[in-house]
């Protein structure tokens, strides 16, 4: 069982990239982030007629999730909008949780966009770390379920400096603060695995090459985009993935495809 995540910044403007990268990579189910509409407008009929059923919460320009699954949902995030347990009054689109049924039994996931929090000395860090806090709590009851989970999406966290090409550029951003870095850890200490560096020690890869100063050709680029993984869920990893030449397509986004293969055997459509 193939399950990825992609930040593609605009799924109108992706669509192309999306259905050439689904086609070369044949994932079961997608994480998608940055799906910047609302859910109306949501193209889904081309990844239906792929054999997909799509879940969408999604924001008009900014933020959105969805999830893509070949196999049917047990459940989408109840709540309207599904936003993350814990500020009523959050409305943007950053978190969709699903349960969904396998031939082995079911796999919950959530596909999430982290807060960015820039600049740090704003009140758009302290609703990160506000959001990662609350993201700890989701993260602790969920485990407590001893089921198969994945956490996968744009984090915007740069774990260690293994996972930045030129970690001292990024010393002063939200991205790499020790209070971002110190959530993260708080997180994975639940029990959680990084399904990356479960096979990888680093440097890189990286998911994120910025669209400027020639981020992509100097592969200045940064590792944000996580799967993480519960351990039910790890037990059974068997490979992991970065789809780095991705970003090398015509009007690429600024993140690439991360995707796992899980064991799960007698997998049903």
């Amino acid at each position: 069982m193939r399950i990825a995540t992609w930040n593609v910044n605009s799924i109108k403007q992706r669509m192309d990239q999306l259905i050439g990268w689904i086609t070369e990579r044949s994932p079961d189910i997608v994480c998608l982030q940055e799906t910047k509409c609302v859910d109306e407008a949501f193209p889904r009929e081309p990844l239906e007629s792929m054999g997909y059923n799509v879940a969408v919460h999604g924001q008009k320009t900014f933020n959105g999730v969805a999830v893509l699954s070949k196999f049917r949902f047990d459940e989408v995030t109840p709540r309207l909008p599904p936003r993350l347990p814990g500020e009523e009054s959050d409305d943007h689109a950053r978190f969709m949780e699903a349960v969904i049924s396998t031939g082995s039994g079911s796999l919950r996931l959530a596909s999430l966009y982290l807060p960015n929090g820039n600049p740090p000395a704003s009140g758009k860090y302290a609703y990160k770390i506000a959001w990662m806090d609350r993201l700890v709590q989701y993260a602790r009851d969920r485990l407590s379920l001893e089921e198969p989970l994945i956490l996968a999406g744009d984090f915007n966290v740069i774990p260690t400096p293994a996972d930045a090409r030129n970690p001292e550029r990024w010393t002063g951003d939200a991205l790499f603060l020790p209070r971002t870095r110190e959530k993260f850890r708080a997180l994975c200490n639940l029990g959680f695995t990084d399904a990356l560096r479960a096979v990888c020690e680093g440097p890189g890869p990286f998911t994120f090459w910025d669209y400027q100063a020639g981020a992509w050709q100097k592969n200045d680029g940064i590792r944000i985009d996580h799967l993480l993984l519960s351990p039910q869920a790890a037990d059974r990893l068997i490979a992991t993935g970065v789809d780095k030449h991705v970003r090398s397509w015509e009007k690429p986004s600024d993140h690439v495809p991360v995707w796992i293969e899980l064991g799960l055997s007698g997998i049903s459509r």
